[in-house]
């Protein structure tokens, strides 16, 4: 079977790395920290929080740019709530926004409530003007249970949409051939995911550059813009703020990917290729 790369047209030792900026919509912090990533800096790629409250602001700045959407059940901060789109009852917790635990959805949604809901995340952002390029699932929820997954790949396949899944390694964790099972349906994916820590993130980063194996992976970043209302949010502000520096006002590394050789992408190559097919 042709690698990831390969179908990107890419030779198969190609080093590919998506650079992907999550929460977009998340707050006013969030969406300008996002943007200023895929515009002024060296994200590929974002995730749209659809339900949050700044979504819709998001969309009114969507010039084109590599966006995805981030299907969500969970509301986790305990100050900042949002909740469904649609009508669905048992993905609410006790004051009225999705549930603060991965643990509660799983034990409590309605699995139509729950295909309806991811459903309707899609089709309102298309609705909004995003072409979108990927799906992502937050808090991994629609990842870590066999019945969530299916959802989440019945949707990838019918809008042609490429996934994030879960590394090899990560996947005996769940039980389930997460990754067999996307790739039966012809959903592509990357072939690994990578995180980096809150701390030394630079460092790290320039580590995982210079030691990236051929084919494609992604990191996920969460840039922001430092604000009083980021502050009050949420207590990893800081590795945020973090984020939006590396990405955007860190200009040497630049040097460090190209000296690597490494070929930054965004979802969008991989979703024209699910199409193509």
């Amino acid at each position: 079977m042709p690698t990831v790369a390969e179908h990107l047209d890419y030779p198969p030792d190609a080093k590919l790395l998506i650079l992907n900026c999550a929460d977009l919509g998340l707050c006013h912090a969030s969406t300008v920290g996002v943007y200023d990533a895929l515009r002024e800096g060296i994200g590929t790629s974002a995730s749209l929080i659809v339900p949050a409250p700044w979504a819709r602001e998001s969309a009114s700045r969507f010039r084109g740019d590599d966006v995805g959407v981030r299907l969500t059940l969970n509301a986790e901060h305990d100050l900042y709530r949002w909740g469904p789109i649609t009508q669905a009852p048992s993905l609410l917790d006790g004051d009225g926004g999705f549930p603060r635990t991965v643990s509660d959805v799983w034990d409590h949604a309605d699995l139509d409530e729950v295909r309806r809901e991811c459903r309707a995340q899609v089709e309102r952002a298309v609705l909004w003007g995003f072409d979108i390029s990927h799906l992502d699932a937050h808090l991994d929820a629609l990842l870590m249970r066999p019945e969530f997954f299916d959802i989440y790949l019945e949707l990838a396949v019918d809008f042609a949409l490429p996934l994030r899944v879960l590394s090899a390694e990560a996947e005996p964790n769940v039980g389930f051939p997460v990754r067999q099972l996307a790739a039966a349906e012809g959903v592509l994916f990357a072939d690994r995911y990578a995180t980096l820590p809150p701390r030394d993130t630079r460092q790290a980063f320039l580590d995982l550059v210079a030691g990236l194996e051929p084919g494609l992976t992604e990191v996920t970043l969460r840039p922001a813009i430092d604000t009083p209302e980021l502050r009050a949010i949420t207590g990893d502000w800081e590795a945020r703020v973090a984020d939006h520096v590396l990405l955007v006002a860190d200009r040497g590394l630049d040097r460090a990917i190209a000296e690597a050789g490494v070929t930054l992408i965004g979802y969008r190559p991989l979703h024209e290729a699910m199409r193509r097919r």
